[in-house]
């Protein structure tokens, strides 16, 4: 310790000096952490000698400078926030009881989901955060004025047909809370937020709520992509073929902290099911090794045939929710227009329900593995809710914008006027309606179908009912819903800005809806995966479900003509036309310059030519990186082989009893005292032995003292 050695050199004259070595290797020492720039909070030593370093490093007379402690404390205050920024990113520990026993007793492939569900959760709350800071509280302050009567436009409508005034046709609460007209005046909708003119104000509501969607899409992208990445390194490191020894999952899966019965249970469950999938990948791994040609050429011909018709599935799934669509928008005036309202969601949710269960089903006839199965038969889902998404997107824009129509009062006004008189509101209604629509899909489901079908299975006997079981946890079906809800939650951040709010709640309420469906009505499912091969792909869906909601938003917000008679933009030919104004009021003529420098070609091309260039550097850096990891998993193979050659070299030297020596029966303390093995490291897992050299003067029929040592193989370790 370093307190004994500063000790040392300030004891008594009467005491013993210390030895010169002992002095030598004291002050190499001190010189070393006195020359050392290295935070002391790095160092591998006790606090008190931490102080004591630090103390070296700056006696008492001697001050450091004021930038130096400026340094200092802006590390401090940068640690701090990091530590709690990633407790943020943790969700204040929400769930972390629940999600430890799901994980013991499921596997931490289904435990992945109900995390994934949380993460979503957070990100949610953090553009309703954001919403309301930007939008929401500066609108309370600033007091928006009343709106004035609604504006007279004279329509030529086709068949003398008015634009609907909003006044509902039913009266039922219930029903204008579930299909939102009970809200449409609230800030709930597009309709409901009204400002003062641009040079009357303080502050630019148009502004902020034109940008907010754009902040809370960027938001999302920045906390998807970091969770996305965050498993890479590790990922590049290890390899997609490396599988870590079953001995060290044997001797170091126990927790020997546990002193509870109930954690000790999940904990063995827990290391069960990590046996369990590993044995799985090893057993499939075999047999894809042990292929002949002609099996590959069926597996191959499964595969195609089984691609294309789940492809043809996904078609059909797009044209019935394209007609659909189309038939509820162009029925408005029918009697049946209570049960035509929920037609596109029924449709869409019927889509969602079967779709998933056939391409599990016909996935599993091209014998991936369990993690392969998932992800491929998550790519499918992902396919069909983006695609269905799409599709009604694209129906709602030729209703309400005209899209592939020619309409009068769609080239007079750019929107159809004659059938919605504040198209937005409409749009953020039937994005209003699919949110709805799928929260109580899942509360049905889990109580209408999981749990009269357990007690069923439960109450009568026979082999309809132990063929029936209960139902299989699937996780691509589950990560499918909460997936559509968040991305049609993204494409209603202009629409219905509160939105995630209302998704948020549900999602909350779907984490205890899907535990309770999960330990009471499921069954374990007998196809184990890891969570590691899961979770970079949930990210990655999302995202594309990020980028699919960012085009239309973009569309909207730069191309389309707001509504003439609602919401803060009724004086634009789009929303975006609000940033030339703003920034022609509130910022001075260089500032204005240099926002058109920024966003000319001029700047564009240059910055073009650089983040090539950059790009190409980390492209670089990391292929040379790849070498690198290839050149020390080489390096740990060789060193590897050179312990067993010097192992092999110890066992030749050592002298080999012979029989007659110990004509009686051998005591138990000559035989643990002769050395049985050696292993003077641990040689790098699955690398190859050394070859075996007979030694000089042996047949290579006879045995030689190397064949005491045997080279364990990768599953011996």
């Amino acid at each position: 310790m370093l307190r004994q050695w500063s000790g040392q050199s300030g004891q008594a004259p009467g005491e013993a000096e210390p030895p010169p070595a002992g002095e030598e290797l004291w002050e190499q020492e001190m010189e070393r952490l006195y020359a050392s720039r290295a935070p002391v909070r790095t160092l591998p030593y006790a606090i008190v000698d931490k102080r004591f370093i630090r103390h070296l490093r700056e006696p008492n007379g001697v001050k450091s400078s004021c930038w130096q402690r400026w340094q200092r404390r802006w590390q401090i205050a940068r640690r701090r926030l990091g530590e709690a920024a990633h407790r943020l990113a943790q969700g204040f520990g929400l769930w972390e009881g629940a999600l430890y026993e799901i994980g013991g007793l499921f596997g931490t492939g289904i435990q992945s989901y109900f995390t994934f569900l949380r993460f979503l959760l957070l990100l949610n709350v953090l553009t309703v955060g954001l919403t309301a800071s930007m939008v929401l509280l500066p609108l309370a302050w600033l007091r928006p004025p009343d709106p004035g009567p609604a504006q007279n436009l004279t329509l030529q409508c086709p068949g003398s047909h008015q634009p609907q005034i909003g006044i509902p046709k039913f009266h039922n609460q219930l029903w204008n809370v579930l299909t939102g007209r009970a809200f449409t005046n609230t800030y709930l909708f597009y309709g409901g937020y009204r400002a003062a003119p641009e040079s009357s104000s303080a502050y630019s509501i148009r502004l902020a709520y034109l940008l907010s969607p754009l902040a809370c899409l960027l938001l999302c992208f920045c906390g998807t992509l970091r969770r996305m990445v965050k498993g890479l390194p590790q990922r590049l490191l290890l390899g997609q073929d490396y599988r870590a020894p079953l001995s060290a999952k044997v001797f170091s899966s126990w927790d020997f902290c546990i002193r509870v019965q109930e954690a000790a249970t999940i904990k063995k469950h827990e290391i069960s099911n990590e046996f369990k999938a590993e044995l799985e990948e090893g057993r499939r791994l075999q047999l894809a090794q042990q292929r002949s040609p002609t099996q590959r050429a069926c597996h191959l011909l499964t595969f195609l045939w089984v691609n294309v018709l789940i492809g043809l599935l996904v078609v059909g799934a797009i044209s019935a929710i394209f007609w659909a669509t189309k038939y509820s928008q162009d029925k408005k005036e029918e009697d049946l227009f209570v049960v035509l309202q929920y037609l596109p969601p029924g449709v869409i949710a019927l889509v969602n329900f079967l779709g998933p269960l056939l391409f599990v089903f016909l996935v599993q006839l091209e014998n991936y593995p369990p993690s392969t199965e998932v992800n491929l038969t998550l790519i499918w889902c992902v396919v069909l809710k983006l695609a269905s998404l799409g599709m009604f997107s694209f129906s709602l824009g030729q209703s309400t914008l005209c899209i592939g129509g020619n309409r009068t009062s769609c080239e007079a006004y750019g929107y159809n006027a004659c059938d919605y008189q504040c198209w937005e509101n409409a749009v953020g209604e039937e994005l209003y309606k699919l949110i709805i629509f799928n929260f109580l899909l899942t509360v049905a489901f889990a109580f209408l179908v999981s749990l009269p079908r357990r007690l069923l299975v439960e109450r009568f006997s026979g082999w309809f009912w132990t063929w029936l079981d209960r139902e299989e946890f699937l996780v691509p079906k589950n990560v499918l819903d909460i997936l559509a809800g968040q991305t049609v939650t993204w494409v209603g951040l202009f629409f219905c800005p509160l939105l995630p709010l209302l998704n948020s709640i549900f999602l909350f309420l779907t984490f205890y809806i899907k535990k309770y469906t999960l330990l009471r009505n499921s069954r374990p499912s007998p196809r184990l995966f890891r969570a590691s091969s899961s979770t970079f792909f949930f990210q990655l869906v999302l995202l594309l479900g990020l980028l699919l909601a960012a085009v239309p938003l973009g569309y909207v917000v730069s191309s389309t003509h707001s509504s003439r008679d609602c919401g803060l933009f009724t004086n634009y030919s789009a929303p975006w036309q609000v940033v030339p104004e703003v920034v022609a009021l509130w910022l001075p003529l260089p500032g204005q310059r240099a926002l058109n420098y920024l966003s000319s070609h001029a700047f564009s091309f240059p910055l073009l030519i650089l983040l090539s260039l950059v790009l190409t550097v980390c492209v670089s850096q990391s292929r040379a990186n790849a070498k690198t990891i290839h050149e020390l998993r080489k390096q740990l193979v060789w060193q590897g082989r050179e312990k067993w050659h010097l192992v092999e070299d110890l066992s030749r030297l050592l002298p080999e009893p012979a029989p007659s020596d110990s004509p009686g029966p051998e005591s138990p303390l000559s035989r643990a005292s002769r050395p049985r093995s050696f292993y003077p490291g641990f040689p790098c897992p699955g690398s190859p032995g050394p070859s075996r050299v007979v030694p000089t003067g042996l047949s290579p029929g006879c045995p030689g003292p190397s064949s005491r040592f045997h080279y364990p193989s990768g599953g011996a370790l």
